[in-house]
């Protein structure tokens, strides 16, 4: 055996197995992928009233809302509503 145990043509194999592997994870867990959700900044299917990416929650956005003026009351406590 010229090329000894661990090199030679037969090398190629596991490495190409392995930059599959990671491309396949890349894709599958990447931030486009069906599973990014998992890797999100928000843990990921949080429900709507807890703070996001931004730091302000849907019940902080609404009332800020309220207080300038674009909803009425009906219109704020139905959204509320909702939101809780």
């Amino acid at each position: 055996m010229p090329y000894g145990p661990w090199f030679g043509p037969w090398l190629v194999f596991p490495i190409v197995g392995l930059v599959v592997v990671l491309i396949v994870l890349a894709l599958v867990f990447g931030p486009r992928g069906p599973f990014a959700h998992f890797n999100a900044r928000g843990g990921g299917g949080e429900p709507s009233g807890r703070a996001g990416p931004g730091g302000e929650s849907a019940l902080d956005i609404l009332k800020r809302r309220y207080a300038s003026g674009e909803l009425t009351r009906e219109q704020f406590q139905q959204m509320r509503r909702d939101i809780e």
